[in-house]
């Protein structure tokens, strides 16, 4: 047994978690995942030509093409990071945190992250992303013999106009049911109007209590654009919703347009019943991303 831990040690070395995810914050940071772009590209078709909306889709994909170019970040807010690692029975926590905090100070010495961690006593910005919950790393333990991690760069703007709703609600008419559910994500978005830097994605997370409802929201931001809820009721809901917020017309940041959002999803967790929460986790365009897997062999980072 303890051979085994040894070898642990020696394939997931200091070094060589350090420098993965050094190399998975910058393909975050630097490279919008390709179901977004895509989606982009889409958007800026169903545009009028030569609108507003149109103009602004262009530069956003021509920033997005620079930024992968040149290794610089997508956006002038890098966000706050939240990290999901899995990891095998055998190696310490404190460890891999080492790693990730080491990777997060070196990213901004190199530019490629900005300082964005304030203390909110001192107003006294550390200058290196570390501080009190920051990152934020999400550790779950597993039986596989390799590390999962996944990486998530959430802008301050698309944060701000995120929102929490206790059901049922008088004054939207809303319920505890899907419907109810309906209504609070198309009055998010719609008092979210351009400030989320739209066109965004809107992850949703039903029940659990007010931090856990959050949570899950946050994590529907880690599907894939184009994937389908295995709920069939859910999944219909969600594009439902993708077409309901468009024709808000909201548009590109808020300028009026045939895209507002990009994608909809939807998680669930178990409540109280005196409970029933719905989290609106607004993410913008700049929809940044990672995942890295490490394996005795192999390092592979993709968005």
């Amino acid at each position: 047994m303890d051979s085994d831990f040894k070898k642990l040690q020696e394939v997931f070395s200091y070094e060589r978690l350090k420098n993965s995810f050094f190399n998975q914050i910058k393909k975050a940071s630097t490279s919008l995942p390709e179901d977004v772009e895509n989606a982009i590209k889409l958007a800026y078709k169903n545009e009028q030509d030569g609108s507003v909306s149109q103009n602004i889709l262009q530069q956003i994909l021509d920033n997005v093409q620079l930024a992968r170019k040149y290794s610089i970040p997508i956006c002038q807010d890098t966000g706050t990071h939240i990290h999901y690692i899995y990891y095998p029975f055998g190696l310490k926590e404190k460890d891999i945190e080492k790693a990730v905090v080491d990777a997060t100070i070196e990213a901004t010495e190199n530019s490629i992250l900005r300082p964005n961690t304030v203390d909110p006593l001192t107003d006294k910005n550390s200058g290196n992303n570390i501080g009190e919950k920051n990152p934020q790393i999400h550790f779950h333990q597993w039986d596989e013999n390799y590390i999962y991690g996944k990486l998530m760069l959430k802008g301050g703007g698309s944060e701000n106009v995120s929102a929490q709703y206790s059901l049922p609600n008088s004054k939207l008419h809303a319920g505890r049911d899907l419907e109810g559910v309906r209504k609070t994500v198309l009055d998010a978005v719609f008092n979210a109007q351009g400030m989320g830097c739209a066109p965004g994605i809107i992850g949703v997370g039903v029940g659990g209590d007010r931090g856990s409802s959050f949570l899950t929201a946050k994590e529907q931001l880690f599907r894939a654009l184009l994937d389908n809820n295995v709920n069939s009721e859910v999944d219909e809901l969600e594009k439902k919703l993708q077409k309901e917020i468009n024709e808000l017309k909201i548009g590109p940041m808020g300028f009026g347009g045939n895209t507002t959002v990009l994608g909809v999803k939807i998680g669930f967790a178990h409540r109280l019943p005196a409970s029933y929460f719905v989290s609106i986790a607004y993410m913008c365009w700049a929809h940044r991303k990672a995942f890295l897997t490490i394996t005795e062999n192999d390092i592979s980072i993709k968005n």
